[in-house]
């Protein structure tokens, strides 16, 4: 099923398994590729409806995409849940990385819809201690996206996710086949080993880059409203993200808000690298009460 969204594509969704409703929005540009394992163990409890904001695992795209809001995809989350959700019943959501910022987004607006909400690493660098220097690094992502390509802004992310050095021009060559953390859930054939002139700007990685990452990570969270509802969400963290941005951002926002803070099997991509552990572990997160 397919409704109006955000430029030129529209969403997609698809569900599957029975029980309540889980809406599931994955990281990236959106893309939901990767998320197979996760979402078969997760169908054995719930209802599982996995939101693709841009409609990218549907075809290519067929015209150009802007620069994309958190609010717009919130919304069409929101009204994506009306269209599924029996009346007056409330549903679970998960997001990670960039659908950890609209899963949040989306408690912040419409608390009535939902029971309960896991936001995996949302990368929201506003929260920061050291916001500014973040802001700066994902504003040089972007220009160089937009300059250099993408295989150069991709590995300027990666150095500053994980807290490496950045020497310009000659680390984005070396590196660019690196694909960061934040942009391996809709990879692209190739792109590991690709040069800068070869990953096309229509990919879901490159739709990232050019239009998701600098609009979502620099968007400040409405922390004050989420105070107010610390405890109907918990912050994922990976266990074996120390020191990264996202595991900052999470824990960031655990003290800014007072919600639980959970660690999760892995690393940004722990759903993807260890789906079974990671979902039951997320199941007892969202029926159950986890603790700071």
């Amino acid at each position: 099923m397919t409704e109006p969204g955000n430029g030129p594509r529209a969403y997609h969704h698809e569900v599957r398994g029975s029980g309540p409703v889980l809406l599931v929005v994955p990281g990236g540009a959106g893309h939901p590729m990767g998320l197979g394992g996760l979402t078969d163990r997760l169908s054995e409890r719930f209802t599982v409806v996995t939101y693709d904001p841009l409609g990218l695992s549907r075809a290519p795209l067929d015209g150009p995409v802007g620069d994309q809001r958190v609010e717009d995809w919130s919304d069409n989350a929101h009204r994506l849940l009306g269209s599924v959700l029996p009346d007056g019943e409330p549903a679970y959501v998960f997001g990670t990385s960039s659908g950890g910022i609209v899963a949040l987004d989306l408690l912040a607006r419409h608390p009535e819809r939902l029971r309960r909400v896991v936001a995996h690493e949302p990368p929201s660098v506003t929260v920061l201690p050291d916001a500014e220097a973040q802001r700066a690094m994902v504003e040089e992502v972007d220009r160089l996206c937009r300059t250099e390509g993408p295989a150069v802004a991709m590995a300027r992310l990666a150095a500053g996710l994980e807290n490496r050095t950045w020497d310009g021009e000659a680390s984005g060559r070396r590196d660019a086949g690196a694909e960061p953390a934040e942009t391996r859930d809709a990879p692209t054939p190739g792109s590991r080993t690709a040069g800068p002139a070869e990953i096309p700007a229509d990919t879901p990685m490159a739709v990232f880059l050019a239009h998701v990452l600098r609009p979502f990570a620099t968007r400040s969270p409405d922390v004050d409203v989420l105070k107010g509802l610390s405890d109907r969400f918990v912050l994922g963290a990976g266990r074996t993200s120390e020191g990264q941005l996202p595991r900052r951002t999470a824990v960031s926002l655990a003290d800014a808000t007072g919600a639980a803070l959970l660690d999760f099997p892995g690393g940004h991509l722990g759903c993807l690298e260890h789906p079974v552990e990671f979902a039951d572990l997320l199941t007892e997160a969202l029926v159950g009460r986890a603790t700071r």
